[in-house]
């Protein structure tokens, strides 16, 4: 018997009925239409690529969220990139942000790989899962309010669905907001005040707990403002509750 008193037979029947719950929603999220704007955007995207992607088929839709059906960790991110999950159809993928995110994951034991370039490139995940707050690519990577609050339904059942997720590390102050928004929309009781992004930040949203980091954008890793050993450091405080 497992510590839980589930046997082991039950505990993969519930891990794969966890997985089919997941598959089920990312068929949802994949076929959502409901942000006139973004439709476009990530349409007008994958019609007219830059010249060094020209010829590669474009995703061209929502981005459901992948990895480990298990997981301990979940990582949220704003957006895929017009040009990087909006063309695989993987989130952080195919970009210098994600390779800058999977090269921390892989050293941190968490990647098998240290790059991801498509969803067939064998890159796997260990105890955890990578998700955004708004699941097409946005102008100017720039969601409306309205366009996260359209998309947060997605997040929050996907949190419900990680039933051994303990630590969030949200990428940045917009997926600091959602993640505290879908946290709570699960149950967890609100915190007074909210607590503020910063990286590094800490906070418990009920049973689970929320770190904050700079976003693996360029703009922060190109400039230094948010470096490999700064990314590390927040990595091993998640490593520490596994």
């Amino acid at each position: 018997m497992a510590a839980s008193g589930i046997s082991g037979a039950a505990f993969r029947l519930k891990s794969l009925k966890d997985t089919d719950s997941l598959a089920r929603l990312g068929n949802e999220i994949v076929s959502c239409r409901a942000c006139p704007r973004l439709v476009a955007w990530r349409e007008e995207s994958a019609a007219h690529p830059p010249r060094r992607f020209q010829g590669q088929r474009y995703w061209g839709r929502p981005v459901p969220g992948f990895g480990d059906a298990g997981a301990r960790l979940l990582v949220v991110g704003l957006a895929p990139a017009a040009n990087g999950g909006n063309r695989t159809g993987r989130v952080f993928t195919g970009d210098a942000s994600g390779d800058f995110l999977f090269a921390a994951l892989h050293r941190a034991g968490i990647a098998n790989q240290p790059s991801s370039v498509s969803q067939g490139d064998g890159l796997r995940l260990r105890g955890a899962w990578i998700a955004a707050a708004v699941r097409c690519a946005p102008p100017e990577n720039k969601p409306t309010p309205a366009e996260f609050s359209r998309c947060r339904p997605f997040l929050v059942r996907e949190i419900a669905a990680l039933p051994n997720m303990k630590v969030v590390l949200a990428l940045g102050a917009h997926a600091w907001r959602a993640s505290i928004e879908a946290l709570t929309a699960n149950g967890s009781p609100r915190p007074k005040p909210i607590p503020a992004f910063a990286h590094g930040a800490e906070a418990a949203i009920g049973e689970t707990r929320l770190l904050g980091s700079y976003h693996v954008s360029q703009q922060n890793t190109f400039t230094g403002r948010l470096t490999p050993a700064m990314f590390d450091a927040v990595l091993e405080r998640v490593r520490s509750t596994f």
